[in-house]
């Protein structure tokens, strides 16, 4: 795709600019050496995964909502700032920024096996991430006694307990989100619209709550650890069935759709008046 010369104006960038935006970073991170992508999205595991203490201490100190909406509100918003943390901190996380990687792809400035590098390099230091706050929180939550164990235990039973199907398209829900949020967050011309982009996207995750790998796998890991009710069977149903909807939904309906719009959108014209 050409790159627009023009001067981007308004309160957000036009499609073509988002575009390039995208294109660009993606690349960034694709050329990237891979010790830097991982100890990115090491760091995006960790700070994602204050999403899972927050609504672990949220739970325990409410001491049990009367409102199943209540509580899903003020989880909801818990959660995104944890979101927040790392969009804004542009740390690497696999369901935000590498989702966006199939641009260059598709526009033939990278290889599927660029893309398999950078998105693999990201996913495991996510994971790794989420591995290490979760030894920390289960350690760490109950011994100040901000965290009650049984609070990550209905955490955990949000996300566990369904066929694959749900989990899949609960999924897809999720990642789509997320690249609403990347692709929003790349159009805003200032940080309070970043923000904000970023807080209801987020928050809208939480609420559900629909299934996110990264955060879901935090979730889940402490839960394991302060119960021991989580098999090895359960976190692996959930994590494959989450991660690959996760992928469909923010690389076709986001990243696919969002550059064939653009792609297809023809000359642009420019209109004089008397």
């Amino acid at each position: 795709m050409s790159s627009e010369t023009s001067d981007p104006s308004g309160a957000s960038l036009s499609y073509r600019h988002i575009l390039e935006r995208e294109m660009e970073n993606a690349l960034q991170e694709i050329h990237r050496p891979p010790g830097g992508v991982f100890l990115s999205a090491f760091a995006a595991g960790l700070n994602l995964s204050f999403g899972a203490l927050f609504m672990a201490m949220a739970l325990t100190f409410s001491g049990g909502f009367d409102s199943t909406l209540v509580q899903q509100a003020v989880l909801a918003g818990v959660s995104a700032v944890a979101f927040l943390f790392v969009v804004v901190g542009q740390t690497e996380l696999f369901t935000a920024h590498s989702t966006m990687a199939v641009l260059p792809v598709l526009d033939g400035r990278a290889s599927l096996a660029d893309l398999a590098r950078v998105w693999g390099v990201t996913y495991a230091g996510n994971l790794l991430g989420c591995a290490a706050f979760a030894v920390l929180a289960a350690t760490l939550g109950p011994a100040m006694g901000v965290v009650a164990p049984r609070a990550f235990g209905t955490l955990a039973s949000a996300l566990l307990p369904f066929p694959w199907w749900v989990i899949l398209l609960s999924g897809v829900v999720a990642g789509w989100l997320m690249g609403l949020v990347t692709w929003l967050s790349a159009a805003s011309r200032d940080t309070v619209g970043r923000v904000l982009f970023v807080l209801l996207g987020t928050a809208t995750i939480g609420f559900g709550p629909f299934h996110h790998s990264i955060l879901g796998t935090t979730e889940v890991l402490t839960a394991a650890i302060l119960l021991g009710d989580v098999g090895v069977d359960g976190f692996a149903h959930f994590l494959v069935w989450t991660t690959l909807g996760n992928v469909v939904g923010g690389s076709v309906f986001v990243g696919l759709l969002n550059y064939g719009h653009v792609a297809l959108a023809g000359e642009e014209h420019d209109v004089e008046f008397e």
